[in-house]
């Protein structure tokens, strides 16, 4: 009985590793050019129209979209606990895989709407 329960905690947190490893944005290392970094504050702050525009709604999307995705890896979380702690009873674990299972769900649908939201942008923004 222990041994299923601690089978099952693994399992959950794995899981939720794999979920926070999906929200989490890719580190990319580049160098920066401080010329070039005082250019385009200069020039943001000079405000260019449209273009600002465009930031300003991939900025919003982007950060709508990493909550959803938090929400996401959180009910994942829950699922797995409420998976490990059912203590057998069918229903319960039904409603535990269900919660898992949806919860994956809007995590590939928040990944997706973020890959064609800043496809869009970049298309119509340059």
């Amino acid at each position: 009985m222990i041994l299923r329960r601690i089978k099952h905690l693994v399992l959950a947190s794995l899981i939720a590793l794999v979920g926070l490893l999906a929200v989490m944005p890719a580190h990319t290392s580049y160098a920066v050019d401080p010329a070039a970094e005082i250019k385009s504050g200069v020039n943001g702050a000079g405000g260019s129209g449209n273009n600002n525009f465009g930031k300003m709604l991939k900025t919003i999307v982007n950060v709508l979209l990493f909550i959803v995705g938090s929400v996401a890896v959180i009910m994942i979380v829950v699922g797995g606990l409420r998976y490990t702690l059912s203590g057998g009873d069918q229903a319960q674990i039904t409603s535990a895989k269900n919660t898992i299972l949806y919860s994956i769900i809007g995590l590939v649908i928040a990944r997706l709407s973020f890959a064609i939201v800043n496809w869009v942008l970049k298309a119509f923004t340059g």
